[in-house]
């Protein structure tokens, strides 16, 4: 049967390196699982203890396509609570996941052959998710200068229809402060170029707080998520913040491609968003990770990273170690157990060099994941 080229995406490799420890760990093998971005712990007990009444007590059907008003409502309030600004609940959709949102953002805001900017490193699914929709994913090779953020310079010779900025990033760690961000959503502005915010790392931040694009413009799409700071990566639960000129464009693009998000995930979501002191707990179990992985892979010897702000990974060069990250990482499983992501993932052009670390896991598994690392670097050599 035939296919279209919009099918012709590649593949995400941290799922490749999940599939092959899975068979690994069939086989009878430990493995430390440093290579994919899902919190070890499970949602919220507050946010399961309120499904399993709802479950009992309601037919949960079709939500409305933005969303259940509770759960916007609470939504736009955290940005109060977080951020102190004061933000219309008629501006928050719920969708199924942020990769809904990102499928949304990208089918509202872009027409086949637009151009969107995309920092390099950044989250492979961007590329492809616009790759299908028809869109040219344009990769802005961040430097190290810059903590591998994109700066409005980098945009000068660019035809751009979009721009798609992470902070916290994923899978450096590294945050834009005010001013960067600013700078960038003014470049943007000046040039008639949409401005979207993925901001799913937000609540895991560990020297400061992250800054919302909310706080400097209306005029940008938001993206988040329930999978990260709020522990529920499998409930696919995300929300998107708009322009009040495109909500109701937004909600006709959600009735046709998803009706709704899942109305089990958001009734979880609602109590989970009142779960905080849990939520805390393991923010604190992230910050323990984050200092043990900073001092044990240097001691390892994967020295050349840089700090993360927030998130929950190490991005680190190997380009002194190896040509192909992905052998490396193969290698790395085979011989130490440990499961990590090849750079490829995040820059086609320059992550033949660099692996991503996740400490997203136990702080159990984070000290025997290094302990394992620094083992199989002394005996390579």
């Amino acid at each position: 049967m035939r296919n279209s080229r919009r099918g012709q995406v590649d593949p995400f490799i941290v799922m490749d390196v999940m599939e092959a420890a899975r068979r690994a760990e069939e086989a009878g093998r430990h493995v430390i699982h440093m290579e994919v971005g899902q919190p070890g712990t499970p949602a919220p007990q507050g946010a399961r203890t309120a499904l399993a009444r709802a479950m009992k007590d309601e037919p949960l059907g079709y939500s409305v396509a933005l969303g259940l008003p509770a759960l916007r409502q609470r939504i736009a309030r955290l940005y109060g609570d977080w951020y102190d600004v004061d933000l219309d609940p008629g501006r928050v959709i719920v969708t199924a996941g942020s990769s809904g949102a990102f499928v949304l953002a990208f089918t509202a805001l872009f027409d086949a052959g637009d151009r969107v900017g995309i920092g390099e490193p950044g989250y492979p699914s961007y590329r492809q998710i616009l790759r299908a929709l028809n869109v040219e994913p344009v990769g802005i090779a961040a430097r190290d200068e810059n903590r591998l953020q994109p700066v409005p310079g980098d945009l000068e010779n660019l035809d751009l229809q979009g721009l798609m900025v992470a902070s916290p990033a994923n899978p450096s760690g590294t945050m834009l402060d005010k001013p960067a961000l600013s700078s960038l959503i003014e470049t943007c502005a000046a040039r008639d170029i949409a401005f979207i915010s993925d901001e799913i790392y937000h609540g895991i931040e560990y020297e400061s707080k992250a800054v919302t694009a909310l706080e400097i413009t209306d005029d940008a799409y938001v993206i988040n998520s329930f999978s990260k700071y709020f522990s529920m990566t499998g409930w696919r639960v995300g929300w998107m913040v708009v322009p009040e000129a495109h909500v109701r464009l937004i909600e006709r693009l959600a009735q046709n491609l998803f009706i709704c998000a899942s109305h089990a995930g958001q009734v979880a979501a609602l109590a989970a968003m009142e779960c905080d002191e849990e939520l805390q707990g393991n923010l604190a179990v992230y910050k323990a990770n984050r200092t043990l992985m900073l001092e044990g892979l240097s001691d390892a010897g994967f020295d050349r990273i840089a700090p993360p702000d927030g998130a929950f990974y190490v991005y680190a060069d190997v380009s002194h170690l190896t040509d192909d990250s992905r052998a490396f990482a193969a290698e790395i499983l085979e011989k130490a157990g440990v499961a990590v992501t090849p750079g490829l993932d995040f820059d086609p052009h320059r992550g033949h060099g660099t692996i991503r670390f996740s400490y997203a896991r136990s702080t159990g598994d984070i000290r025997e994941g290094l302990a394992r690392l620094k083992r199989f670097m002394q005996a390579r050599g």
